[in-house]
């Protein structure tokens, strides 16, 4: 039960987002430009730091729900997905995407963590300032996201089949429409 009145059936930050519909906009606003704006990094990889730091944090609904994006981004590859989240040094990814997992779990753990040696890495592997820059914003923003959702106990739902679902919603139609879908998630969920 969360610790605060939340609309009936909606989960994780959706129904944080419907409660609150004042903060809903910027906080949707800023996942819209880290995750779907112009980028040399794919969409793919940024929803897979998103759903690395998610994983890290053991936060539930967004590590499932943005892996689901990832996923879907990466044509239906959920065990890639599955294997970044349980040691990306080994995964299927490139070597740059490794590097930049490597910077955003440091910030995970405490921004002041990130090394020279971890930048130096990634430049290595062609990692440019604004995608060094974005994927620190990137696990930041989620660290605040996380805590956002599981600081007040929402609801996560367990049926993969619903991640899925609204995995493809987020990836074709974005994170600023994603209140606007809310009596359906509603329905979905309930």
């Amino acid at each position: 039960m969360a610790h605060i009145r939340l609309p009936e059936g909606i989960p994780g930050i959706l129904g944080l987002m419907a409660s609150s519909p004042e903060t809903a906009k910027p906080l949707n606003a800023l996942a819209e430009v880290l995750l779907r704006g112009p980028n040399s990094l794919s969409a793919a990889d940024r929803e897979m730091i998103a759903t690395y730091v998610s994983s890290q944090n053991d936060c539930y609904f967004c590590q499932h729900a943005h892996g689901a994006v990832a996923a879907y981004r990466l044509n239906g590859d959920e065990l890639l997905v599955d294997s970044v989240k349980a040691n990306f040094e080994v995964a299927a990814v490139s070597e740059k995407l490794k590097a930049l997992l490597a910077i955003a779990g440091k910030v995970q753990r405490g921004g002041k963590q990130v090394t020279n040696e971890d930048i130096a890495r990634a430049r290595h592997q062609g990692a440019t300032d604004k995608e060094i820059h974005d994927t620190v914003l990137i696990a930041a923003a989620f660290c605040m996201y996380n805590r956002y959702v599981d600081g007040l106990a929402t609801w996560a739902p367990t049926d993969p089949d619903l991640y899925r679902e609204n995995g493809r919603r987020l990836a074709d139609e974005g994170y600023v429409q994603s209140t606007a879908h809310l009596p359906a998630a509603q329905k979905e969920c309930a």
